[in-house]
């Protein structure tokens, strides 16, 4: 039986882009189907997203769109190019899905991630010994070697942290500090964790106490990442269902959001003083 063709971020990316030119210049699918001499099913694969585009088909389809520009053309190639690139994540695969996998290709290019958490610490700033507590309550009936795989890719990611230029913002809700995910000494090594993270000049931690009351977070945890030319900001929502990845009006509804969490929480000291009163409180 033939494998089942998996839909990636960027393939879709490529096929709205060529999609709308093809709407914009008003063109039928059947018409650009036949100037490329392809059949209309290859197009409509290709503007899914399930099928990823030659090269060669790409430079045809700019040419027939009148795209001139040519920082647009190149950006499109770019684009084009890192359709089926893959990376150090490739070997776990076969523990992870298709939407997280396009997660990990996204860190990998990001230039700075502004996160939400509402219930756990983002697996970004995750101590092994936390990532394995949560792993292990998310499927108890998991194998030992399928926790420590996880485990040994949620540290892996962690490397893009020390990436030169790279930026990362994040509101913790004090819901999130003062759950002792696997136990008291667990959470006040996680928290130490966490003071220290937050003393580095390229991450922004802050703490949004219970004191505020309400807030626009109640829908849950979201985080927004910021791409270089010609990737669009976009948001990535994840639930036990799946993952969504946003863009456009959604994205821009999510990054006010984010910037109104941000605000109502404690200032980047006092966020460190409120973690290091519950550290003491663990010990």
């Amino acid at each position: 039986m033939a494998t089942k063709r998996q839909v990636t971020l960027r393939a879709q990316w490529i096929g709205k882009t060529f999609k709308e030119l093809r709407q914009r210049n008003g063109m039928t699918m059947q018409e650009v189907a036949e100037y490329l001499g392809r059949d209309q099913s290859s197009l409509s694969r290709f503007e899914a997203g399930i099928h990823p585009p030659r090269k060669d088909d790409v430079v045809a389809l700019m040419d027939l769109f009148g795209v001139e520009e040519e920082s647009q053309r190149q950006a499109t190639l770019h684009m084009v190019g890192e359709v089926s690139k893959t990376g150090w994540w490739a070997k776990h695969a076969k523990d992870a899905s298709g939407w997280f996998m396009d997660l990990l290709w996204v860190e990998e290019r990001a230039e700075a991630l502004r996160l939400f958490s509402d219930a756990v610490v983002p697996g970004l700033l995750q101590t092994p010994e936390y990532a394995e507590a949560l792993m292990k309550a998310d499927d108890p009936c998991a194998a030992k070697q399928q926790i420590k795989r996880g485990v040994d890719l949620r540290v892996k990611r962690q490397q893009i942290l020390d990436r030169e230029g790279f930026q990362l913002s994040l509101v913790l809700d004090e819901a999130v500090i003062r759950r002792p995910v696997g136990g008291r000494q667990v959470m006040a090594v996680q928290i130490a964790h966490l003071i220290s993270s937050a003393q580095r000049e390229n991450l922004d931690i802050r703490v949004l106490p219970f004191s505020v009351g309400a807030h626009c977070g109640g829908a849950g945890a979201f985080r927004l990442i910021l791409m270089p030319e010609p990737f669009p900001v976009i948001a990535y929502i994840e639930s036990p269902g799946g993952a969504l990845f946003v863009e456009a009006s959604s994205a821009d509804d999510l990054a006010d959001r984010y910037d109104r969490l941000h605000q109502g929480s404690l200032d980047a000291q006092a966020s460190i003083d409120f973690l290091r009163e519950v550290e003491q409180e663990l010990q």
